[in-house]
């Protein structure tokens, strides 16, 4: 096990360095610090709220309410496409370039890659997450205000408890965005097409809201993966349940794994000597 640690730790280093070096990486960070502001002061703006929204009667007079709204917008499409622009392209890149003989030297291994491919992935997941969230919650808090907020409940919220609340609502989107990751991953692996790896996910996305929002299908509901961006109402009614998001915490768990263990057998099984 000592003798496998460095090949990880330079591994890791070496995909690291990689992705600082994206020109499109960098982009989504950027992009998930500053796109926020403009949104914020164009929904506040309006004269005409989108009220078939949830918080969306609100949100231009209440930054909370605000930043539930863009939330909601977010959880559609928006994170399962900024996380796979890196994970949908982590695995598939080495075979647009023809790189795999080159990254499988004698001092790093398959399984080695895969760790440091993976957990960078899911790093810059975890990072971009952190900045759409923190850009979202300040700017509605300092444009809009920090007025109480009203509940799916109708109950008033207070200001504290509210930012508190709302703050945990987006943590909540952790979970399935690291779950968008790992599938993302699983098809970069498998299609060798970072097209593939970044679109098919947000198509899957999407299929998967749509079949939730169906009629009827209450048993498959709970095991799709875009049931789990909803758990956060949960936190918003009077009184507040938990179910969903730990009943989300072992869906997207489930989801992960399958995902990740079907991408590492299909990497463990590829015949690189062709590049």
């Amino acid at each position: 096990m000592s003798a496998a640690r460095p090949g990880v730790v330079s591994a890791l280093r070496w995909e690291l360095r990689k992705l600082r070096a994206q020109h499109r990486a960098r982009v989504v960070l950027l992009a998930a610090l500053l796109a926020p502001v403009p949104i914020v002061v164009i929904i506040h703006g309006q004269s005409r709220p989108p009220k078939d929204t949830l918080f969306g009667r609100f949100a231009p007079d209440n930054g909370f309410a605000l930043a539930l709204l863009v939330l909601g917008f977010a959880s559609q499409w928006v994170l399962p496409l900024l996380v796979a622009i890196v994970a949908g392209d982590v695995f598939a890149s080495e075979d647009q370039h023809g790189t795999w003989k080159t990254v499988l030297t004698r001092s790093t291994s398959r399984g080695q890659i895969f760790v440091a491919k993976t957990l960078t992935a899911g790093g810059f997941a975890v990072v971009m997450l952190a900045l759409l969230a923190a850009s979202t919650i300040a700017s509605s808090y300092l444009i809009v205000g920090h007025q109480p907020l009203t509940g799916l409940s109708g109950q008033v919220i207070g200001s504290h408890t509210a930012l508190s609340l709302v703050a945990a609502s987006w943590a909540t989107m952790l979970p399935p965005t690291l779950g968008f990751a790992a599938l993302a991953i699983l098809l970069s692996v498998w299609s060798r097409n970072p097209a593939v790896g970044i679109a098919a996910p947000v198509v899957l996305g999407l299929v998967m809201g749509l079949v939730g929002a169906l009629g009827g299908v209450e048993a498959i509901r709970p095991l799709l993966l875009t049931t789990s961006f909803e758990a956060w109402h949960g936190l918003l009614t009077q009184p507040r349940f938990t179910g969903p998001l730990v009943d989300g915490l072992l869906v997207c768990g489930g989801w992960s794994i399958l995902s990740l263990g079907a991408a590492y057998v299909l990497l463990r099984r590829r015949d690189i000597t062709g590049g």
